[in-house]
C-alpha cells in the first residue's frame, strides 16, 4: 500500500516545549519509530510541518539588523533540510540497513492572486500571551490571532497548485525509497509578471500540500497524524464526540479553527473526493492501527 504520512507539528515541538535541537529530536525519534513500524510491506512518505522552526529561524533573522531577514521561502527551505535531516537520520537508525531513505527540497506553485494574502491564516514560530503578542505585532508589522489560550504570529497560506518535484519523488517512491518531501508544506513559489519563477513570501499549510502530494503520487492512503485522535464534536464541550467512519459529506458545514483542524479537514475530504481512497485524521501513536483501519476519524468520498 502506498502511503503518505504527514507529520502534525506535534511530531517535532510539543505545544510550550522550548525550541531546542535536543527537544525536537527526542520528538522526531517518537514519531519514526511509529513510522518504522509501519514501512515493512508498504511504500512510505513523510511530510511535516514546520510552523514553530519557520517563526524562530524569522525571529532569529530578524535580531541581526545589519542586513535583511531572509524571506519566509528561503527560511521554509531551511527547515525542510534541517527537519528531513533529523527525520532520515531517526528512521535510518530504526531500519534494517538495505531500506533507503531520501529527503527532497520540494518547490510548490501558488496563485499570485490567491485571496490568502489578503488574510493572513497559518500559525508560526511560539505561542506568546496577549500582552507579548499585541506589542510584538505592533513593533514588527506582523499580524497574530488565537492559538488555544496564547497567541502567535500568523502569516499568508495559499492554496498548492502544482508539485515540481513530483516525477523524481515518483521515481524514488517506486524504487522502494522512504522519501521525505513537502516539508512545511513545501517552498512556497510563483510565476511572476515576466513567467519568471521565484519564492514568496508565505507558508503552505502542510496538510493541503500532503493531500494534494497523495493524489498525485497515486497514494492509497493519506494519513494526516496529529496530538488528538480524531475529528470531534462540540470539542471541548462535556457532550464532545469523536467521529470514527465518516464521508466528506459529513464533514461538510463543520465550524472548525482555520489554523488548526480545518485545514486538516479539508484535505482530508479533498483527497477522498479527488481520490475516491481513504484519508485519515488520527493520533501519531496510532499510525499502525490507523494503517490497519481500526483508529482515527476514517474519511470517505
Amino acid at each position: 500500500m502506498r502511503i503518505v504520512i504527514a507529520l502534525g507539528g506535534n511530531a517535532l515541538l510539543q505545544r510550550g516545549q522550548p525550541m531546542t535541537a535536543d527537544n525536537q529530536r527526542a520528538n522526531i525519534r517518537i514519531a519514526a519509530e511509529r513510522i518504522a513500524a509501519v514501512v515493512p510491506g508498504n511504500e512510505i512518505v513523510v511530510a511535516h510541518g514546520n510552523g514553530p522552526q519557520v517563526g524562530l529561524l524569522a525571529l532569529q533573522a530578524a535580531a541581526y539588523t545589519e542586513v535583511a531577514p531572509y524571506p519566509l521561502d528561503v527560511l521554509g527551505a531551511q527547515t525542510d533540510a534541517m527537519i528531513g535531516y533529523v527525520i532520515e537520520q531517526e528512521l535510518g537508525n530504526l531500519l534494517p540497513e538495505h531500506q533507503q531513505l531520501a529527503t527532497m527540497l520540494t518547490m510548490i506553485e501558488v496563485d499570485r492572486r490567491d485571496p490568502a494574502f489578503a488574510n493572513p491564516t497559518k500559525p508560526i514560530g511560539p505561542v506568546y500571551d496577549r500582552e507579548t503578542a499585541e506589542q510584538l505585532a505592533a513593533a514588527r508589522g506582523w499580524s497574530i490571532a488565537p492559538d488555544g489560550d496564547k497567541f502567535r504570529r500568523v502569516v499568508a497560506s495559499p492554496k498548492p497548485k502544482r508539485i515540481f518535484e513530483i516525477r523524481p519523488i515518483r521515481t524514488l517512491v517506486e524504487s522502494g525509497v522512504v522519501v521525505i518531501c513537502a516539508g512545511g508544506g513545501g517552498i512556497p513559489t510563483m510565476y511572476d509578471e515576466n513567467n519568471d519563477l521565484q519564492g514568496v513570501e508565505a507558508v503552505i499549510d502542510k496538510d493541503l500540500a500532503s493531500a494534494l502530494l497523495a493524489e498525485e503520487l497515486g497514494a492509497d492512503l493519506l494519513v494526516i497524524a496529529t496530538d488528538v485522535d480524531g475529528v470531534y464534536l462540540n470539542w471541548g464541550q462535556p457532550d464532545q464526540q469523536r467521529l470514527g467512519a465518516v464521508t466528506a459529506d459529513d464533514l461538510d458545514g463543520l465550524e472548525l479553527p482555520a489554523g488548526s483542524m480545518g485545514p486538516k479537514v479539508a484535505a482530508a475530504t479533498g483527497f477522498a473526493r479527488r481520490t475516491g481512497n481513504e484519508a485519515v485524521i488520527g493520533s501519531l501513536t496510532d499510525i499502525a492501527d490507523i494503517v490497519r483501519g481500526s483508529a482515527g476519524t476514517r474519511v470517505r468520498a
